[in-house]
């Protein structure tokens, strides 16, 4: 049908403006305005977020002096991975591998103690000294050795000079040599007892002074552990003491968890973990380095050992730790920490640092771990966010919302 209304619409576009409101009062129907964006025409980024114009309830004024007071840090958002747990219990020990029992391998007395427990040595450092008959018969043929040994190489090369010169007989050259071999052949028999002994043969003159003192040293860089004799004990023979120290390095520990047969398969040799405890004033990270076979049949548990670096000594041998073992890892494009977000009105948002202080921006989150999350829509990479005591913010804009209303 047509009507007066209808002409208006269909001329409306070629009329001027000044001429339109004539004929809506002609035809009793107002003429309807497109809606204004409350976004404005802003571009949107590459994860569809608006660059436009923001409300002022999605806007946080605050100065850097009322963001340091609040102790808001920021952080920017990028990739990370995020990463599966399982939390396991597990008791702090020595690396077997870092520990070194030293023992008496002579029969004798403790003459000088060089070390008290706790001290710290280093690789070579003598540890303690002893008197011994056994050592002391063993320097007395080593240097008998020698001095009969440097004797008939002489009349060797002197019975060898003569033979050659046809001066002396041949029966006389070989009975030389004979010797000379026999006498070598002695030499190093009593070198070879000097190296089972652990005794050096630097310093051995021909004076024979000292010959009783036989010097116990570490084979390894650590702390003693353990003293186990006193000064003057008889030490290395039947029925007397054989060990001497317990040197430990603690640089590295081991910690042994305990996994239940349903966790077990999670496990592998070489996966990262982060191990705590309470009172501890750090963590400390890791590797598994040891799945046993076998399982314990009154615990049903596997015993599974990891290994970490223990440099300031925080871990000591004998305590509990709580073990979180990195059984999964997945690289994501962007990530934000839990404390990132808040709820707001059914949605989750993060707070987007600015010039002026931050803005409310809500986000779609994908996958997460107990720490961090995913960000899938509603940040680009390189942006700032807030990471801790967001929910200052979110009172802040909570206020802001009601000042507005009013």
């Amino acid at each position: 049908m047509f009507t007066v209304a209808n002409a208006v619409r269909s001329v409306a576009s070629y009329i001027p403006f000044a001429n339109l409101r004539q004929l809506q009062a002609q035809s009793g129907n107002a003429i309807v305005k497109p809606a204004a964006s409350k976004q404005g025409h802003g571009k949107a980024d590459g994860h569809g977020h608006s660059e436009g114009k923001k409300e002022p309830e999605d806007v946080i004024k605050m100065r850097p002096e009322q963001i340091e007071a609040a102790k808001i840090e920021v952080a920017p958002v990028g990739k990370g991975v995020l990463t599966q747990r399982l939390t396991v219990p597990g008791t702090i020990g020595p690396d077997p591998n870092r520990i070194a029992r030293i023992a008496a391998k002579v029969v004798g007395t403790v003459s000088e103690l060089k070390k008290q427990l706790g001290d710290t040595v280093s690789k070579g450092e003598i540890l303690a000294i002893l008197e011994s008959r056994e050592v002391a018969e063993a320097k007395s043929e080593y240097i008998s050795a020698q001095v009969n040994l440097d004797l008939q190489r002489t009349l060797f090369e002197r019975d060898q000079a003569l033979f050659e010169k046809k001066i002396a007989a041949e029966n006389q050259f070989l009975r030389a040599r004979m010797t000379f071999a026999e006498a070598q052949l002695r030499f190093d028999l009593a070198r070879q007892k000097l190296s089972a002994l652990n005794i050096s043969e630097t310093g051995l003159s021909r004076q024979a002074t000292g010959l009783r003192r036989y010097e116990i040293r570490t084979p390894i860089a650590g702390r003693v552990v353990e003293r186990l004799v006193d000064l003057g004990a008889p030490v290395g023979g039947e029925g007397q003491a054989k060990e001497l120290y317990v040197i430990a390095d603690l640089s590295s520990v081991w910690i042994e968890l305990t996994v239940s047969t349903v966790d077990l398969d999670q496990i592998e040799e070489g996966q990262r973990l982060r191990i705590s405890a309470a009172g501890a004033r750090k963590s400390s990270e890791g590797r598994v380095v040891f799945i046993s076979p076998m399982l314990n049949q009154e615990t049903r548990s596997a015993r599974v050992i990891a290994s970490t670096e223990n440099k300031d000594f925080t871990w000591r041998p004998g305590s509990y730790v709580s073990a979180q073992i990195f059984i999964d890892e997945q690289p994501v494009d962007l990530r934000v920490p839990r404390s990132a977000l808040q709820t707001i009105k059914g949605k989750q948002v993060v707070f987007v640092r600015t010039p002026e202080g931050f803005e409310k921006r809500e986000v779609a989150l994908g996958k997460s771990d107990e720490e961090d999350v995913e960000v899938v829509f509603g940040l680009n990479p390189g942006e700032t966010v807030a990471i801790t005591n967001t929910f200052v913010l979110k009172a802040e804009l909570g206020k802001a919302e009601a000042e507005h209303a009013h």
